[in-house]
């Protein structure tokens, strides 16, 4: 198995590819799922999460711009928002500034994996199930301009179980919290960035499943591949 890494776009991501938004967008989606969500549309337009709901392919919308939720959604880019809202059997349209748009970028993956810290273990195995000769797997960070240290940090440790390595999951959060800059404060105020999400984020293996995408109809969906919902 060649793995490959890639930093800030999936454009030449080819392979079984896992595109990675730890702080906040897969975080949150697998949170959504965690907690009944039927399925997940993927999009990176505004306009087109919105019409999805208003024509009912979608049932709620999650988004974020600038960290922020847009005018009109119905939950913010928020995992700990999510972790208490009512969305089993729902399906959800997603659409924020790195994570979704890596998705929808994704166009020569043979499979798609959205990755976070929360669903590491459970993607690294799904991965290892395949056997496929090329993982590629990609570091969203801010708007395809700058590094994200958590993005970055994931894919070092799918990379390291991919190889069959183990990683100091205590060391590697406390080395991580000294790294990321705390969120904008004005987002914080505003309620847009819970206190929560990044403790939530952090929580490395706490699900039992995979976020697969796969191209349906159109449209990205994202699903649990894994254990079925208690």
């Amino acid at each position: 198995m060649e793995i490959r890494l890639a930093s800030l776009s999936t454009d030449d991501a080819t392979g079984t590819v896992v595109v990675i938004d730890v702080f906040r967008a897969f975080t949150t989606a697998a949170i959504a799922l965690s907690r009944g969500a039927k399925a997940i549309l993927m999009v990176n337009d505004l306009a087109r999460a919105l019409a999805l709901c208003d024509s009912g392919i979608a049932d709620a919308s999650i988004g974020e711009r600038k960290g922020a939720k847009p005018p009109g959604f119905d939950f913010g880019n928020s995992p700990a928002e999510l972790s208490r809202a009512n969305v089993a059997g729902k399906t959800l349209v997603q659409t924020t500034s790195n994570g979704t748009a890596g998705l929808v970028s994704a166009s020569r993956a043979d499979r798609l994996y959205a990755g976070s810290f929360v669903t590491a273990e459970a993607t690294v195995q799904a991965i290892l199930r395949e056997e496929p000769q090329v993982v590629t797997i990609a570091a969203m960070g801010r708007e395809g301009k700058a590094r994200a240290d958590e993005d970055e940090l994931c894919a070092l440790y799918l990379r390291s179980r991919l190889e069959g390595r183990s990683a100091d999951l205590g060391a590697l959060r406390t080395f991580l919290l000294g790294l990321a800059p705390p969120p904008d404060p004005k987002l914080v105020a505003s309620g847009d960035y819970d206190g929560a999400d990044r403790e939530i984020a952090l929580q490395a293996n706490c699900l039992p499943f995979a976020v697969r995408v796969t191209r349906e109809h159109g449209h990205l969906v994202a699903r649990r591949d894994g254990p079925p919902v208690n």
